[in-house]
C-alpha cells in the first residue's frame, strides 16, 4: 500500500511539459552547447550534467557582470528552462544576481524519468558544477525553490551550513500532504519538506512563501 500510495504521489508531483519548449544542439563556430528553439544570450551558458544516476540533466548559468551572488533556482513541477528564460533575464537584471537553472531529470533535454532521488542527485551535480567550474563558494550561493523545487532546494540545504539564505517560494509540506491532510509523517512518503526544514535548517537563513 505504502508504494502504491508513494507512486501515486510521485505521479501528482510532476508534469514536464510534452514536449519540451527548448532542445540542445552544438554551436557550429564554438562547438559549446547552446538552446535550440530559444532566443541566444551572451551572458547564458548551457552545461549537461551527469548525475549519480547516469541521467544528463541541463543546466544554465546566466551570468551578471557585477554579481556578488549566485541564485540556484529548482523551478515547479509544470515548467522547463525554455519556458523560465524571460523570467531569468529578469531576474538577473533586477536582483544583480548569477542564476544556475536547470531542468530535473526527465523535464526539457534532460533524460531519465523524474522521481523525487533523481532531483537529489540533479542538484548535487548542479551544485558540484557550480564550485568546479563558477568557483562559487557557499558563503555566495542562494538557493530558491518552487513548488517541488522546495524537495531538492532543502535536500541540498540541509547538508550545507554556509549558504547566504534558501527561498521557499510556494513550498509543498510534502508529496501526500498535497493529496490528503494527513498530521503525521508517513514512512513512504515523497519530498517531507516540512520536516527536513523543521529538523535540519537553520530557520534564520529561510525566508518562506506560503507553505502548500
Amino acid at each position: 500500500m505504502g508504494n502504491v500510495t508513494s507512486n501515486v504521489a510521485a505521479k501528482f508531483a510532476f508534469f514536464p511539459p510534452d514536449p519540451a519548449t527548448y532542445g540542445i544542439t552544438n554551436d557550429e563556430e564554438t562547438g559549446k552547447l547552446v538552446f535550440a528553439g530559444v532566443s541566444p544570450d551572451k551572458n547564458m551558458e548551457v552545461h549537461q550534467l551527469t548525475t549519480k544516476s547516469g541521467n544528463k540533466v541541463v543546466a544554465t548559468f546566466w551570468r551578471h557582470p557585477f554579481a556578488r551572488f549566485t541564485l540556484l533556482y529548482s523551478h515547479g513541477n509544470a515548467a522547463d528552462l525554455g519556458q523560465m528564460v524571460e523570467l531569468f533575464i529578469e531576474l538577473r537584471a533586477h536582483l544583480r544576481v548569477n542564476i544556475m537553472s536547470y531542468d530535473y531529470s526527465g523535464y526539457g533535454a534532460s533524460t531519465g524519468k523524474p522521481s523525487e532521488f533523481n532531483t537529489y542527485y540533479d542538484i548535487e551535480a548542479v551544485y558540484n558544477c557550480l564550485r568546479s567550474d563558477y568557483g562559487i563558494k557557499q558563503e555566495e550561493l542562494i538557493l530558491y525553490g518552487q513548488s517541488v523545487g522546495s524537495g531538492p532546494t532543502l535536500h541540498m540545504a540541509s547538508r550545507l551550513k554556509r549558504l547566504r539564505g534558501v527561498v521557499l517560494h510556494s513550498a509543498i509540506l510534502s508529496g501526500i500532504r498535497v493529496l490528503y491532510p494527513v498530521k503525521m509523517t508517513l514512512w513512504f512518503d515523497i519530498f517531507k519538506v516540512r520536516d527536513v526544514f523543521l529538523g535540519n535548517i537553520d530557520n534564520t537563513s529561510v525566508l518562506s512563501h506560503i507553505f502548500v
